[in-house]
C-alpha cells in the first residue's frame, strides 16, 4: 500500500522537475505552469476556485499568481457585479505559452503510458480518480482546521 503513494510521488516529482527545467526559458518556475494552464482553460476563474482545483492553500496560490501577473502571463479584472471579486484571465503572452505547456504535458503522458493498452490507461485513470476523490475528503477536512485520526483502520473514515 505504501508503495503506491511513493510511486505516485516519484512520478509527480520527476515530471514537475522536468517541467520546471523546460519552462524556465519562459520565466515559468516552481509549478507556475499549473496555474497558467488552469487560467487558460478557465478564463475568469477566481483565485479561490483555482487554489481548490490545484489543491493548494490560498497563500501559495496568491504567491504564484502574483508572479504570473508580474511576468505578464495573467491579468486580474474586477467582476462586473461585485468589485471585490477579481477574475483571472490569460494575457496574450500566457495564451502563447499555453500550447507549449500542453505539448509538454501530452509528451509526458505519452512517455508515461508507453506499453499500456487503452484498457489499462482507462483503468489507471479511473483508479487514480477514485484515489483523488478519497484524498480530497481528507484535504477538505484538514483544510478546515481539523485533525485526522491516524488510529482508524483502513477504510474506516
Amino acid at each position: 500500500m505504501n508503495e503506491i503513494l511513493r510511486e505516485l510521488g516519484m512520478i509527480a516529482r520527476a515530471l514537475d522537475s522536468i517541467s520546471n527545467i523546460e519552462f524556465k526559458e519562459y520565466d515559468l518556475t516552481k509549478g507556475q505552469y499549473l496555474y497558467l494552464v488552469r487560467v487558460c482553460e478557465n478564463p475568469g476563474i477566481i483565485q479561490e476556485k483555482l487554489a481548490e482545483m490545484i489543491k493548494v492553500d490560498r497563500t501559495t496560490a496568491a504567491r504564484a499568481l502574483k508572479k504570473l501577473e508580474i511576468n505578464g502571463f495573467i491579468e486580474k479584472k474586477n467582476d462586473q457585479k461585485n468589485k471585490k471579486i477579481k477574475k483571472l484571465f490569460p494575457t496574450e503572452k500566457g495564451l502563447n505559452v499555453y500550447p507549449i505547456i500542453r505539448r509538454e504535458n501530452d509528451y509526458s503522458s505519452t512517455v508515461a503510458l508507453v506499453g499500456f493498452s487503452e484498457t489499462e490507461e482507462e483503468t489507471i485513470c479511473n483508479l487514480l480518480r477514485r484515489m483523488r476523490e478519497n484524498v480530497e475528503k481528507d484535504w477538505d477536512f484538514v483544510k478546515k482546521g481539523n485533525k485526522r485520526n491516524y488510529l482508524l483502520c483502513k477504510g474506516e473514515t
